[in-house]
């Protein structure tokens, strides 16, 4: 098995501003899907939900607001699943709700790194 993170994209307006009755439609339909990874024992880290707010630090030194004015879709979150390969990955995330919301899941395989004296959570 390999590992690969699933990075959860969505275009358009932040999913906080729908009505609160889809919000918790979202959240029991996301909860499921996460279940069923876990499940299947595949789940290898939890969703890192994260903020729209930020700051971009670019190679000039110039800090600029966040996320990235270039790009009409926003970075949601990430998970790690394991899985036999990169298709049996993308099958996965053709359950993952964001894809009803007209967002997209990136798949990609990563590795990791070990840092010798840093802290690991």
């Amino acid at each position: 098995m390999e590992d690969f993170i699933l990075i959860f994209r969505k275009p358009g307006a932040d999913p906080r501003e729908l009505p609160e009755a889809e919000v918790k439609q979202n959240i029991e339909k996301w909860t499921t899907w996460f279940n069923g990874i876990a499940a299947e024992g595949r789940l290898t880290d939890m969703l890192i939900r994260l903020d729209q707010h930020c700051k971009v630090l670019k190679a000039s030194g110039v800090v600029t607001d966040g996320p990235f004015v270039e790009i009409s879709e926003r970075l949601l979150g990430v998970i790690v699943v394991s899985a036999n390969s990169i298709e049996e990955a993308i099958e996965t995330a053709r359950g993952c709700p964001i894809l009803r919301l007209g967002g997209s899941v990136e798949v990609r395989p990563f590795h990791h790194v070990e840092v010798p004296g840093a802290n690991h959570v």
